[in-house]
């Protein structure tokens, strides 16, 4: 501006320092330049001397620096501690062996479906937003409601579907299973909620998918230390649940409801260039992501019946691996159904096509949401369906008329579409004569047809004459002609009614064994055009007159166009006198040129006489093959007229039979004129197919000869003394006896010496190419086991590639069914009607592919254990739903142990902290398939609502579960060790099952039962080691056998079967007790035993201190011996009362006086306490003191060292 008002006029500077005042107004003055000149100097560039951006220059420039360095101090780089340098090895390769996987075959197509993307995360966490940011920053357009898949194109090889899932726990299970890529959102103000932790172990039981947290709500922190400590929180746990280093990535704040640009999009990129790892389950099973449903039912039979069985379409990308026609999915929590049929159509999402670029244009960040409302006209097999505004009120249908008139023409349509066709005229050129469906129909007839048609320029109804398809008419001049003939017979009609007069001009020209049929403008198909350009080749070469015709054709329908018509009504006449002018002149030169017309094209004619020749004779291919022949054409025709995305049909004759019949004759000489074999590169092309010419290196003969000589050389035969020589011998013979052409001789040295070159240069190759694989096949170099796995399974996906690559996709399906990466259209019938009118788009839509045996339905053995987090145990016979495979379905196990012994015990409860095996009837799953168990689907709770986890084991019924069975009984007669027992068994044949088998006592005497006795009935006789007593109780521990209950339920949107404590809930029935489950106080009668009776040959036989001590009992002492009583005197009796109330006294004084020392002690102690109090408080206020003024210093000492203060401060 400043330059500018120098420059000017003095108005223009005014204008311009009074603009520069303004624009400085709110600026520092040290951004702009000044008056005087003086311009404030920038920073310098600093050029970077690490990172990633100098290591390239230093590289570039010549050598790292690390080399450099070792190069100049190599003492600096030695080994200083063995121990050290070992450790680190190892751990090294530690580091490598656990980035090692089990190498698997790449079955990824070459245009891979688009990545399922699944956001996860409770309710209210920024799920939408989340989503709408990453599509905006992929395709720059803006998605309001997420509703279904949206599938994306992010990059020039990789597209992406994102879907959004819901709190539901069904949902968490259907996504879990398709899943590529999870985007855990997580509320950091909140914390972890239990919707993630249940996402994150159904990912762990149905194949762990990669997963990346993201944390939002970031800018509800205002402490940064706080941030930090939760960012860190998060993390570890996250982690834990994860793996270690699992990324998480951080969303700080919103900004006008989105999440800020540069946030979203590093996260697209890492997105974009993920790498996944293929999961066993999605690359076995096909499966697809319904993003299209469609209702093919008859619209009359609904409304009649409206609870019919549906027939209906889905459509979406087929995932996992190939996908056979008329094979059996499954649609989780609708059933098993058999696929009526599949199509697949073009990609609504198409990749850019294959050129160089780093970014995508606008037309290709490509956008298709089609339950999102994203596209307005979507193109069936059968229909177009059109997307409307929900609200159709009058006037907005009238503001939104001029947008939509295409829709609206297609709405107010009251005929159809073959109505139309039917009525339809199309006019190829303006001006020119309309065609009708029936006019088609027509030209198969014979005679021509009469056509009135209107002319625009005359305004008068003219009558075209139509002839049939095979009319030999092949010249633009004789059409032009007709036209004329016909526009004046019009004329003269018109005028007096003469009927029209047609002119045969140019067969005067043209002889009939000169006529050439010409090619349809508009063939029918393919085959015809082509078929009819084959025969104009042919026929090329048979005249100079000809080659003219073709040449002077014109491609047009016969009509001409407004001009031409402008002029032909102004002046026919002229146009009549001029072409008999150009007949007369035609007829001259002809007569002229007639002498010598013989000696042209003799070379052509010989060819053609020999190739007439030739078809003259039996065709062998027709003699074998004709009859089948036709036949297999019509039935590939028949084939082969599939539909292209349900709209049109693709012609491919070079494909088809009929093309290959009508090749040419493999027993006839057909010669090539194309092919001038007097041309030196025509003879060499051929000249090394023959013995004389050049072979490959180890194929020539000559080659091999000279080899053999050289290899052996000179050799002496013993027996009859003759030398051979071999070829350098020879030569080296004549060389010495040939001396007179010593000009000859060298040049053959030369040539010699040459060969010998070449030869030896071959040799050296070979033996090269020898070692190369000995080291090869022996030597493994630095090569693992690990790489060529990887080297082998790499060639195995190439050749899997290789095998249909140049096939078309019409045969292609036929052989190895639907490929991944295709978009199909899957049409089931008998569909329940409920999936129809229940229809919600924000639920996932699954269609998973099904084994050969994987629809049936059988017993299964799992291994099952109870989820840590789930707060109740599980019981045995109470119904629980489980996710196996595709399916989620409700079944009743049978929870059992497997004993030492190898018996599986029913266990009426699952264990708390272990596993347990369970047995179920449902739906045939490979082994090894994860599952989980849940009580409810229905609704959300506060609880944890994963129940159980587990893995599939066997899938037939060899294992028998045995539950324990108690026998009790009662002896009623008893004969020392033998008993008779009742109450056991009812029937003599119980007892018979059960001979031999061992009882117990409660008391623990063992025993075994012998035989039935004949009365009572079920009494039976055993012995036991011991006597038994009348009140002892036997038992019988035996094993009973508990079938599975055969319950499979695969619908689940009711709420399925109920267990026995939520029904007595829900109809408020009490519980009554069995009486003999109460607990009842115990009364026990106090049993008196005899005393112990040992005999008197046992007593002699004990030692002394086991005998029985017979003391005898103490009669009445003697009244000599009883001590005398002693009476006092009353003196003593005083003296005694007074001695007793002074010691009373004295006991008083004691208790008192201990009394009040403890009182004293209580006292002085509580003073101690108060004083150790205080002596604690003053040494904490010193150190409080002491460390201020310690740390003031060492602060202080810290500031003067950033400043760079001296030393003695």
């Amino acid at each position: 501006l400043i330059l500018l008002c120098t420059s000017g006029s003095e108005a223009t500077g005014n204008t311009l320092e009074a603009k520069t005042k303004f624009w400085n107004k709110g600026v520092d003055s040290s951004s702009v330049a000044r008056m005087d000149g003086k311009v404030k100097e920038h920073k310098r560039h600093q050029q970077k001397h690490s990172g990633p951006k100098a290591e390239k220059k230093k590289l570039k420039k010549g050598g790292s620096a690390e080399e450099n360095e070792r190069k100049r101090n190599p003492r600096a780089f030695a080994v200083q501690s063995a121990v050290r340098m070992a450790k680190t090895f190892h751990r090294a390769q530690d580091l490598k062996a656990k980035k090692h996987h089990i190498p698997l075959v790449d079955r990824t197509p070459l245009e891979p479906p688009p990545v399922v993307v699944v956001v996860v995360g409770p309710p209210k966490v920024g799920k939408s937003t989340l989503i709408r940011c990453l599509i905006k920053n992929f395709t720059r357009q803006k998605l309001g409601d997420i509703c279904g898949p949206v599938t994306i194109v992010s990059g020039k090889k990789r597209r992406l579907t994102f879907m959004e899932c819901n709190n539901d726990i069904n949902t968490m299970i259907d996504l879990a299973k398709v899943a590529d890529l999870v985007l855990m959102l997580i509320d950091a103000s909140f914390g972890f909620e239990m919707e993630t932790f249940e996402f994150l172990n159904v990912c762990q039981v149905h194949g762990f998918p990669r997963i990346m947290g993201v944390l939002t709500h970031l800018d509800s922190f205002r402490n940064n230390k706080t941030l930090r400590k939760t960012k860190k929180h998060l993390k570890h746990r996250f982690w834990t649940e994860v793996y270690q280093g699992a990324k998480l990535f951080y969303l700080s704040g919103m900004v006008y409801g989105e999440y800020q640009n540069q946030e979203v999009k590093n996260l697209g990129r890492f997105i974009s260039v993920m790498k996944f790892r293929p999961l066993v389950w999605q690359t076995s099973h096909p499966y697809v992501l319904v993003d299209r449903m469609e209702d093919l039912t008859d619209p009359e039979k609904v409304r009649t019946e409206p609870k019919r069985d549906r027939t209906v379409s889905l459509y979406g990308y087929l995932r996992g691996t190939y996908l056979k026609s008329k094979g059996h999915v499954h649609i989780p929590g609708v059933g098993d159904f058999q696929v009526a049929d599949v199509k697949f159509l073009p990609d609504p999402c198409p990749l850019p096509d294959g050129q160089k670029k780093r970014v995508l244009n606008e037309k290709e960040r490509l956008l298709y949401a089609p339950m999102a409302g994203v596209g307005g006209v979507v193109y069936d097999k059968d229909a177009v369906y059109i997307d409307l505004p929900a609200a159709h009120v009058n006037q907005q249908q009238e503001e939104l008329r001029p947008t939509a008139e295409l829709v609206q023409s297609l709405i107010e349509m009251h005929a159809t579409l073959d109505a139309k066709m039917a009525s339809s005229k199309v006019s190829l050129f303006s001006g020119s004569g309309t065609l009708t469906p029936s006019d088609l129909e027509d030209r198969e007839k014979e005679e021509p047809l009469e056509e009135s048609v209107c002319d625009p320029n005359t305004q008068r109804e003219r009558r075209k004459v139509v002839f049939m398809e095979n009319d030999e008419e092949d010249d633009d001049n004789e059409e032009s002609e007709e036209s004329d003939e016909e526009d004046e017979s019009d004329e003269e009609e018109a005028a007096g009614g003469a009927p029209p007069v047609k002119r045969q001009k140019v067969e005067e020209r043209r002889g009939e064994s000169d006529a050439v049929l010409e090619a349809p403008v508009f063939a029918d198909s393919e085959d015809d055009l082509e078929a009819e350009e084959e025969e104009e080749e042919e026929d090329e070469d048979g005249g100079d007159s000809e080659e003219e015709e073709d040449a002077g054709r014109t491609g047009d329908s016969g009509h001409c166009s407004e001009e031409e018509q402008g002029e032909e009504d102004d002046g026919e006449d002229v146009e009549e006198e001029s072409a008999a002018e150009s007949e007369e002149e035609d007829e001259e030169q002809e007569e002229e040129q007639g002498a010598l017309r013989w000696k042209e094209g003799l070379r052509q004619k010989a060819s053609d006489a020999f190739l007439r020749q030739q078809q003259a004779t039996p065709n062998l291919q027709k003699h074998v093959y004709g009859a089948v022949a036709e036949e297999d054409e019509s039935e590939e025709e028949e084939e082969e007229e599939e539909e292209l995305g349900g709209l049109f049909r693709v012609s491919r004759p070079q494909k088809s039979r009929k093309f290959q019949a009508d090749s040419l004759d493999c027993s006839r000489f057909d010669p090539d004129p194309a092919h001038n074999w007097d041309l030196e590169e025509m003879m060499n092309s051929v000249r090394d197919c023959f013995v004389t010419g050049k072979w490959e290196e180890g194929q020539d003969a000559a080659t091999l000869l000279k080899e053999d000589e050289e290899l052996y050389g000179d050799f002496e035969d013993l027996e009859t003394g003759e030398i051979h020589k071999g070829q350098s011998g020879q030569a080296e013979v004549n060389s010495e006896e040939d001396d007179e052409d010593d000009d000859d001789d060298a040049e053959e040295k030369l040539v010699k010496v040459d060969d010998e070159e070449v030869q030896r240069n071959k040799r050296l190759e070979k033996k090269r190419r020898l070692k190369e694989r000995f080291d090869a096949q022996y030597d493994d170099g630095e090569a693992t086991y690990f790489d060529d796995l990887k080297e082998e399974l790499q060639k195995q996906a190439e050749l899997n590639r290789a095998e249909f690559k140049d096939v078309d996709d019409e045969v292609r399906v036929q052989y190895e069914g639907f490929r991944p990466g295709m978009y199909v259209r899957v049409e089931i019938s008998s569909v329940p009607c409920e999936f129809v009118t229940n229809f919600d788009p924000h639920y996932p839509v699954i269609l998973g592919g099904l084994g050969s045996s994987e629809g049936n339905v059988g017993y299964l053995q799992m291994r099952l254990k109870k989820h840590r987090w789930y707060g109740r145990i599980l019981k045995t016979r109470d119904p629980l739903i489980l996710s196996l495979g595709w399916r989620r379905f409700q079944t009743i196990p049978l929870y059992h142990i497997q004993d030492h012994n190898g018996r599986h015990r029913l266990l009426k409860y699952t264990p708390q902290h272990m596993h347990c095996g369970a047995s179920i009837w449902g739906p045939i799953t490979p082994q090894g398939s994860g599952f989980l168990a849940v009580q409810s689907v229905a609704g959300n709770k506060a609880d944890f609502r994963i129940a159980a986890t587990g893995v599939v084991l066997d899938l037939d019924k060899s294992v028998t579960i045995v539950k324990k069975l108690k026998l009790i009984g009662h002896p009623y007669k008893i004969f020392k060790n033998t008993c008779f027992i009742k109450g056991m068994f009812s029937t003599v044949l119980e007892v018979a099952k059960f001979e031999g088998a061992s009882v117990r006592t409660v008391s623990g005497v063992r025993g075994q039962i012998k035989k039935a006795l004949s009365t009572p009935a079920g009494a039976f006789r055993a012995t036991f080691e011991d006597r038994l007593l009348m009140s002892d109780i036997v038992f019988l521990r035996s094993w009973y056998p508990v079938c599975v209950p055969q319950l499979y339920n695969p619908k689940e949107a009711w709420g399925g079967m109920r267990t026995l404590g939520q029904l007595k809930c829900d109809l408020n029935i009490r519980n009554k007790p069995h009486t003999d489950s109460l607990y009842k106080p115990v009364v026990r009668t106090e049993r008196r035993f005899n005393r112990l009776h040992i005999p008197k040959e046992l007593q002699q036989a004990l030692p002394f201190r086991s005998k029985p001590k017979q003391l005898q009992s103490r009669g009445r002492t003697p009244r000599d011996l009883q001590r005398p009583s002693v009476i006092r005197e009353p003196a003593e009796r005083k003296v005694a009362a007074l001695l007793h109330a002074l010691s009373t006294v004295h006991h008083n004084k004691l208790k008192k006086a201990q009394k009040a020392q403890r009182v004293r002690n209580k006292q002085f102690l509580q003073q101690k306490e108060q004083q150790e109090e205080a002596k604690l408080k003053r040494q904490k206020e010193m150190r409080k003191k002491l460390y201020r003024v310690m740390g003031q210093t060492d602060k202080t000492k810290h500031r003067s060292s950033l400043k760079g203060a001296p030393q003695d401060d």
